[in-house]
C-alpha cells in the first residue's frame, strides 16, 4: 500500500497570507497521497530583515490554518535553541511520523540554490520535493542547467496547475505601515491580530 505523505511547508510567514494557504490547498487537491501539510515558521534568529518575533508569527499561522483540518502548525523551529537546517527539520519530522513519507515544498527561486544547502545530497535522496513556479522561472531550464539538480531530477515534483502569485509578505507589511487595507490578502483573523498587537507599524 502506498505510504501517506506529510508535507512540510517552511517559511517566515511574516505575516501568513492567503497565497500561502492557497498553495498548500492546491497541493492537497493535486496529490491525493498527501494527508497533511505542516506549516513550520522559521526561528526569528534566522538572518532576515524585518522578521518579527516567533510567537506572533506562530499565533497568526494558527489563526490562518484553524479552518482546515488538513493543515497544522509546528513550533519545531521556533522552539529550537538555534536555527535548524532544512535537513534537520525533516529528519525530526520523520522520527515523529515513522509510518508516513515526509516531503517538503519550495519555490523555484529556492530550487536554484538547493545545491548549496546543508546535506543537499541527503535532501534529494531521502525526501520528495514539490516545486512551485515563481514569477517567470522556467523550471526545466533551472534543472537542466545545474549539474546537481539534473542528477537528482527524479526527486522534484513540478506542481501541476500552479496558481502563480507575486503577492509577498513584504508588500503586505508595507501596506500596514502605510495605514492601508490588507483585506482579501490574508484572513480577517490575521488582520485583527495585526491590529490588536500593532504589528508592522
Amino acid at each position: 500500500m502506498e505510504k501517506k505523505q506529510i508535507v512540510i511547508f517552511g517559511g517566515c510567514f511574516n505575516p501568513p497570507l492567503y497565497s500561502h494557504l492557497s498553495l498548500a490547498e492546491q497541493l492537497m487537491n493535486e496529490y491525493k497521497k498527501i494527508e497533511k501539510i505542516i506549516f513550520v515558521p522559521v526561528n526569528s534568529k534566522y538572518q532576515k530583515a524585518e522578521i518579527i518575533e516567533n510567537e506572533h508569527r506562530y499565533e497568526m499561522l494558527k489563526l490562518a490554518c484553524k479552518q482546515n483540518e488538513h493543515f497544522a502548525v509546528s513550533r519545531m523551529e521556533i522552539d529550537s535553541a538555534r536555527p535548524l537546517y532544512t535537513i534537520e527539520t525533516l529528519r525530526k519530522f520523520q522520527e515523529i511520523y515513522p509510518k508516513e513519507e515526509i516531503a517538503f515544498m519550495l519555490g523555484s527561486d529556492n530550487l536554484k540554490e538547493l545545491d548549496t544547502w546543508k546535506e543537499a545530497e541527503e535532501l534529494t535522496q531521502n525526501y520528495s520535493i514539490y516545486v512551485f513556479k515563481r514569477d517567470q522561472d522556467k523550471m526545466e531550464e533551472i534543472i537542466q542547467t545545474n549539474a546537481f539538480l539534473k542528477k537528482n531530477q527524479e526527486t522534484f515534483i513540478k506542481v501541476r496547475n500552479t496558481i502563480v502569485s507575486n503577492l509577498s509578505s513584504t508588500f503586505v507589511r508595507k501596506k500596514v505601515k502605510e495605514g492601508k487595507s490588507i483585506r482579501y490578502l490574508t484572513t480577517d483573523e490575521v488582520i485583527e491580530y495585526i491590529k490588536k498587537n500593532q504589528l508592522y507599524q
